[in-house]
């Protein structure tokens, strides 16, 4: 449903989805808040925090916010009629319980991912947004981006053979204290954070889900930032048709992003592939041809909201659904379980699927120009 008052509007004025954005830290500062002023068919009309600091600063400089709320006044916010969605960027452990109040107040959800931390929240925000008949959207930016829509495209051309083996790395260094080095258990550590992107990867770019995860973590040296968290963790998922997906996901050295899938005939390679700003370098080899490009990233989160409204508006069942962000909690929670008992394998259930991501999926908008100074904020690899 939405909550839009036409008399707010001329009736020639498109109408627009009015969103909250529930939590300001570093990447709603960084890039959520500015991708509003890129979207047709929506608009930022509130903020919540619990920092008084980062609404009064960001309320001045974010045009059209019309209501400011602290996050005891969060359920004032869903039920003031002032908003149609929220855009949830919450440390991972509070997702569930902002999904479900919006969702029991008619409100609509984006919330970002991981979905959750445990399966059985994230069946209670699917629950809860069915029960209530609102969209419910997980914000996997890469299925819009083009570098990666369009490395679904060749690797299910047949372009590459028979598609059997997919691997990744995704890795940064990581401040101490940061939210990211919660407890596993809480919602933190590596997988969590990113290796869900190579899990995701994989994912879209094989069209199933696997069977079967091996995992093992790794700390180095007693590093102090690693007390509660794991500072890498290397993963083997089994998919159908005996095809293999490998991984590491680190807080602890370089930053790295990159992915490769091939196939018995060639390979395709994106460098960096999970960014969002630049340029993402292809590289394509066929029968030992190489072909290489650079694909714009452009604004991705400008993207997911654009065509979140537009399944608003239109009755579509978004894609990423909370599906999606279910099937990727319950590998990571495999993930967990396997290398807790030191690589031990362990078996996934199937999932019925109605949608997968593709090319079709594409959106383009311009890349966010400039960089955005943060209010008590900070880059989790402690970059200014």
């Amino acid at each position: 449903m939405v909550h839009a008052s036409e008399s707010d509007r001329s009736p020639s004025e498109p109408r627009k989805i009015r969103y909250a954005v529930v939590g300001l830290g570093w990447i709603a500062q960084e890039d959520v808040l500015p991708a509003f002023e890129q979207t047709e068919n929506s608009e930022l009309v509130a903020l919540v925090s619990g920092d008084p600091v980062k609404l009064a600063e960001l309320v001045q400089r974010q045009g059209g916010v019309q209501r400011v709320f602290s996050y005891e006044e969060y359920d004032d916010c869903l039920s003031s009629g002032l908003v149609d969605a929220v855009y949830i960027a919450l440390p991972n452990h509070l997702h569930c319980d902002f999904t479900v109040r919006a969702a029991q107040q008619g409100i609509h959800v984006l919330c970002e991912k991981p979905m959750a931390v445990t399966e059985a929240e994230c069946e209670q925000m699917i629950r809860a947004a069915q029960d209530n008949h609102v969209k419910l959207m997980i914000a996997y930016r890469l299925h819009f981006d083009p570098a990666n829509m369009e490395a679904v495209r060749v690797a299910q051309s047949g372009d590459l053979g028979e598609l059997r083996i997919f691997q990744s790395i995704l890795s940064q260094q990581v401040e101490e204290e940061n939210v990211r080095l919660e407890p596993i258990d809480n919602g933190g550590g590596t997988v969590y954070d990113m290796g869900i992107y190579c899990i995701n990867a994989a994912r879209y770019l094989f069209q199933e889900d696997p069977t079967e995860v091996i995992a093992l973590s790794s700390n180095h040296n007693n590093d102090s930032r690693f007390r509660e968290s794991d500072e890498m963790t290397s993963v083997v998922l089994r998919f159908p048709g005996d095809r293999l997906a490998t991984f590491t996901s680190s807080f602890g050295v370089t930053p790295t992003s990159n992915f490769q899938i091939i196939g018995t005939k060639g390979s395709l390679r994106l460098d960096p592939s999970y960014t969002y700003q630049g340029e993402i370098q292809q590289t394509l080899t066929i029968n030992g041809e190489k072909q290489e490009q650079s694909i714009p990233v452009g604004d991705q989160f400008a993207a997911e909201i654009a065509y979140f409204s537009d399944c608003i508006l239109q009755d579509k069942e978004p894609e990423p659904s909370g599906l999606e962000g279910l099937i990727d909690v319950a590998i990571i929670s495999a993930i967990t379980r396997s290398a807790q008992m030191e690589g031990h394998p362990i078996k996934l259930p199937a999932f019925p699927r109605k949608q997968r991501p593709g090319p079709d999926q594409i959106i383009r908008y311009p890349a966010k120009q400039g960089s955005t100074p943060l209010v008590h904020a900070a880059d989790p690899s402690g970059k200014s």
